[in-house]
């Protein structure tokens, strides 16, 4: 009888489309000296951020990249040999994983790619740094974290301020109960996403040719297929859900996954809605389906978790990227105690009592290091030496995922309406009313263009799955319908 297992029929059956010999994981292990050889897959805008990061940090030796975009795959290639160095090029990840001098990989993939690229390089004995959010979908993110449990390999989330030094500092300081107990912790993404931005997705009058370069089926990968309805195909995907989720888990991520971690790294909130909408883009000819004004509400005990995002500028008017902020923060947190709260952005912030008096500061490097956290790890093969684990990367985009379907359950409401639903909900009352304050400075009519209200969704953390009442749709959320041979399969 055969001695080939599942997983080598799932890797050969993939691999036989690309005419790729049949892999089994392999991993060396690596000693203090040892040369990290390292490879990038997804080498756009982000991509390229990488290729910088870890070419500069000692011992790691670029071999090979990919894109499905070879316009990308060929200007990194080139970048290289500017430098000196050759690496390969591909347009086929398969490939790329096929190779056994290959260590690690980085990925900086559209947010449909991730939890396949992440299951595909443990399945071949690859480590694995992966940009925010950890996946598309809920369910992707367990099977990212059980597959790299199984195949025992390090995968590192691309939260940078996990390495922050100013964050844990504060959050012990805060827990000796210099400022009382926790009150609620916030999350902010004040960022321009409206009109005269790339926070909108330029539609076209019926498909239009993908552009040259482009290997399409594998760029769609496990996506639906659609037609290319835009004028652009890169970047604009976060604002269409086939892709992307929105703000609330393209910058949002790092936001959120500091607010959880805020409140001492908890599992899933058992209950979670969301409020918001897509304003002002409509005399654009905007195809964009995501929220870019959104609010989330997570009923951690005892301190509740609250998302803020806003796409659209101060005030009707002004400068795209002159954005509103929450006691000094746009991009960022803020942690209310009793006694005082801590606003903080990427290089950490001030604590300050609630008359708005400096009380203490934490600072820090705002995350430098991450990337140097991921490569020490890989050398150790210790997860307890990284900052940023996948689970923990996994849990902080569950709440990204949990609002986004909340909201795509939702029905328009009038404004008072909402706020009366909200009456027993003070913190959430507060930033829903700061949204419309947001919102008539932008002159939004919210008769044309009325607020999308998301039912109460409760979740049992451990099975991570919806129960009650909205649960048979909200369920039909937490796993997308994968293209063959981009499936993930059941057990990785």
């Amino acid at each position: 009888m055969s001695n080939v297992t599942r997983r080598d029929f799932l890797w050969s059956s993939m691999a036989a489309g690309a005419g790729l010999a049949l892999l089994k994981p392999t991993s060396r292990v690596l000693g203090a000296n040892d040369e990290i050889r390292l490879a990038t897959i997804g080498v756009g805008a982000q991509g390229s951020g990488h290729l910088s990061y870890f070419s500069k940090i000692p011992g790691v030796r670029y071999v090979a990249v990919c894109d499905a975009d070879q316009n990308h795959v060929d200007r990194a290639v080139k970048s290289f040999a500017n430098k000196g160095i050759k690496v390969d090029g591909y347009t086929d990840m398969r490939k790329l994983l096929d190779r056994k001098d290959i260590d690690a990989i980085t990925s900086a993939t559209p947010n449909h790619w991730h939890a396949l690229v992440t299951v595909w390089a443990c399945q071949a004995g690859k480590d694995v740094y992966i940009e925010k959010p950890a996946c598309h979908d809920l369910w992707e993110g367990r099977k990212m974290v059980e597959a790299s449990r199984k195949y025992d390999r390090i995968v590192q989330i691309g939260t940078q301020k996990r390495s922050s030094e100013a964050h844990p500092a504060a959050y012990a300081w805060i827990r000796e109960g210099h400022i009382g107990k926790i009150k609620w912790s916030r999350g902010f993404c004040y960022k321009s996403r409206g009109p005269g931005t790339n926070g909108i997705v330029h539609g076209t009058n019926g498909p239009v040719p993908v552009p040259a370069g482009v290997d399409y089926n594998f760029w769609c990968g496990p996506a639906d297929m659609m037609p290319l309805n835009r004028t652009a195909l890169h970047y604009v995907w976060h604002w269409v859900w086939n892709t992307g989720n929105g703000d609330i888990g393209n910058q949002g991520p790092h936001e959120m996954d500091i607010a959880r971690w805020a409140l001492g790294d908890p599992g899933l909130p058992t209950r979670c809605f969301s409020i918001g909408g897509r304003f002002g883009c409509g005399a654009t000819d905007d195809r964009g389906e995501t929220a870019n004004t959104q609010i989330a509400f997570f009923d951690y005990k005892p301190a509740p978790l609250i998302f803020e995002v806003r796409g659209l500028p101060r005030k009707k008017g002004d400068n795209p990227n002159v954005m509103d902020n929450f006691h000094g923060v746009r991009v960022g947190n803020c942690l209310q105690c009793e006694g005082g709260y801590w606003a903080s952005d990427d290089g950490g912030g001030w604590v300050f009592d609630n008359d708005g008096k400096k009380i203490k500061q934490f600072s820090g490097r705002g995350g430098a290091g991450h990337h140097e956290n991921f490569i020490k790890a890989v050398r150790s093969h210790k997860r307890s030496d990284q900052n940023a684990d996948i689970e923990v990367g996994h849990l902080s985009a569950a709440l990204v995922h949990m609002a986004n379907t909340s909201y795509r359950l939702g029905k328009k409401m009038k404004a008072d309406e909402i706020k009366a639903a909200l009456a027993d909900n003070p913190e959430m009352l507060d930033s829903f009313n700061r949204m419309l304050e947001h919102l008539a400075a932008n002159q939004v009519d919210l008769e044309k263009e009325p607020i999308t209200v998301g039912p109460m969704l409760t979740m049992d953390p451990q099975k991570e799955q919806y129960i009650g009442e909205y649960s048979d749709m909200a369920n039909m959320f937490l796993k997308r319908n994968y293209r063959e041979p981009f499936a993930i399969p059941e057990n990785v």
